[in-house]
């Protein structure tokens, strides 16, 4: 079955941040996720507000958490530690 990643991400240095982004984008493509929605407009109806909100769809919860674990994803996940607020979840989509 499908999954989605999805993260909330308050932001406190755009400029690590940014390191992150762009590796991260790279391991997501290589484990077959696609980006459904990367910022933009929200609407905070409870809990935290977190400003950036990112949506990837992974063909199976299998490889959303092989691209989590992998040595490109957390060698960019270096980059956000310290530079951003984040939760992400893993996410199965029924059929």
């Amino acid at each position: 079955m499908p999954a989605l990643w999805i993260a909330h991400v308050k932001v406190n240095d755009a400029e690590a941040y940014a390191r992150y982004a762009a590796g991260a984008t790279e391991a997501i493509a290589a484990h077959g996720g696609v980006f459904v929605a990367r910022g933009g407009a929200y609407l905070q109806l409870e809990g935290p507000e977190r400003p950036r909100n990112v949506v990837a769809r992974f063909p199976s919860m299998e490889a959303a958490e092989a691209c989590y674990r992998s040595d490109a994803y957390q060698a960019a996940l270096s980059h956000a530690k310290g530079a951003a607020e984040r939760e992400l979840v893993l996410v199965e989509i029924p059929d």
